[in-house]
């Protein structure tokens, strides 16, 4: 009897599409643009003296103009040119970086960490409702979402020691900042800049904005707190279960091991961080700081606690390089990312989009107009990912807008904020935000996984607090 053959069974293989690396897809986005010039035609608005000495523009001067598509040179030139542009928070960036690991040689993060987790070691899931609540509070008044860059280092020892991961670490950073940064219930870079073009009181209207507040950070906090009851129940559900090996080995069991001893130096150079802190609130609040003075006290701060806790300058210095190799990444991608609105500026197609996605609030319906207005500045977040530089383009336009639709100019700018703020933490072409996203460990595509079931509930108590504002005819 012959033997019988046996067919090898065949394994089907899996698809091995993934996706593209983050620089691949925003040179394609860049890519895309520039094609757009040669398709869009070319316009633009008159350039005036806005709030505060800012440039803005005139909303009835929109004119076509002659067609300036970009050459290969002139695409050649974007992502330098991006780099350019966004030197400070790049900048910024690296020094973030390298602060961060002269205060990680100190071990005195290590030290704090270590007491604060042992402090919520028993209802650790409560640190996260409390830290998401203080990051809004501190962005919704000086408006500063870039603070996200300064958490994130501290948070993800604190997060695996408690048992989550650094996608808890971020969520907390990054959705925490943002939310204060959409309520903007004192934030001087959206609602200031906004309600000064409307013609409208400074910061009125901030009782519902406040309420806003409270409603966005209590689902985002629920919505945190649910990932990361499921992550420290089941550590292989952590979307970051394998990027986080290196941190789960530092610091997983950390609250089992005896409590860390801290030098006097240590204690001195912790109690000097309060000061630095008070110093950088009254210059963002009260001498207009941003990222270029911020910048200037971070190196002094690493400088002079390195130097209390009883580091050399030869140490300090070192760390600072140690820090901006692990941040260069991050930094690059401020850059790459600028580079499209690079290319719409100078296709000069950037106004003609502004102008065109304008235009289309005035064809919705009038009970939906105020929803059409956050849609609108949600796609126009893509292409200027800046709550200023957006309030700055757009509200010349949607403010006189909203009078022709039965909109009041209050409502317009509420959906502004919801059309500008949520998007900083989801399009790849916000700077600051993939630099986050770099400095935890957490690829873009992850974090969208993670993010948009989110996004998306942001977006519908968005539009039922414009259908409010609406039909009540908020005036603030």
């Amino acid at each position: 009897m012959e033997p019988q053959k046996v067919t090898p069974l065949k394994i089907k293989k899996k698809n091995s599409w993934s996706m593209p690396h983050i620089y691949v897809l925003l040179f394609l986005i860049s890519g895309v643009a520039a094609i757009l010039t040669y398709i869009v035609p070319a316009g633009s608005f008159e350039r005036v003296a806005g709030p505060n000495g800012r440039e803005s523009i005139d909303p009835d001067s929109f004119t076509e103009i002659e067609a300036s598509p970009l050459s290969f040179m002139d695409f050649m030139l974007a992502i330098p040119r991006g780099m350019q542009d966004a030197s400070e928070i790049i900048f910024f960036t690296f020094i973030i970086g390298g602060t961060f690991m002269v205060l990680r040689r100190t071990e005195i993060i290590e030290i704090g960490v270590d007491r604060l987790a042992r402090t919520f070691k028993n209802q650790s899931i409560l640190i996260i409702p409390v830290l998401i609540s203080l990051f809004a509070v501190i962005s919704t008044t000086i408006g500063t979402p870039e603070l996200s860059l300064v958490y994130i280092p501290v948070l993800i020892p604190l997060c695996i020691s408690l048992g989550y991961d650094s996608m808890t670490a971020a969520a907390i950073a990054l959705i925490s900042t943002a939310l204060g940064f959409t309520a903007a219930v004192m934030n001087p870079g959206t609602v200031g800049i906004s309600q000064q073009i409307a013609g409208l009181e400074i910061y009125s209207g901030f009782q519902l904005r406040l309420i806003v507040l409270v409603v966005i950070v209590i689902i985002g906090s629920v919505y945190v707190m649910r990932y990361a009851r499921k992550v420290k129940k089941n550590a292989d559900q952590s979307l970051t279960y394998a990027e986080d090996k290196t941190n789960r080995r530092t610091y997983k069991d950390a609250l089992n091991q005896p409590l860390k001893d801290m030098n006097k130096r240590q204690l001195f150079a912790i109690l000097s961080l309060p000061i630095f802190a008070a110093v950088v609130f009254y210059g963002v609040t009260q001498l207009g700081w941003f990222m270029l003075e911020m910048s200037g006290l971070f190196i002094f701060m690493g400088i002079i606690v390195g130097l209390i806790a009883g580091l050399s300058l030869t140490k300090i210095c070192e760390a600072y390089t140690e820090g901006f190799r692990e941040v260069l990444m991050g930094a690059i991608i401020i850059g790459i990312a600028r580079s499209v609105a690079i290319v719409l500026e100078d296709g000069q197609i950037m106004d003609t989009l502004v102008y065109a996605l304008g235009s289309v609030v005035g064809h919705f319906p009038s009970t939906l107009s105020a929803i059409g207005m956050m849609g609108v500045q949600l796609v126009i977040n893509f292409f200027i990912p800046s709550g200023s530089g957006q309030a700055l383009v757009t509200m010349p336009i949607m403010a006189p807008l909203s009078d022709m639709l039965g909109v009041t100019r209050q409502t317009a700018i509420l959906a502004f904020q919801f059309g500008d703020g949520f998007a900083h933490i989801l399009f790849p072409t916000s700077g600051y935000f993939m630099a986050a996203l770099v400095i935890a460990g957490i690829s873009w595509a992850k974090w969208v996984r993670f993010f948009l079931p989110l996004f998306i509930i942001y977006m519908a108590v968005g539009a039922m607090f414009l259908i409010y504002a609406q039909m009540t005819g908020w005036t603030g």
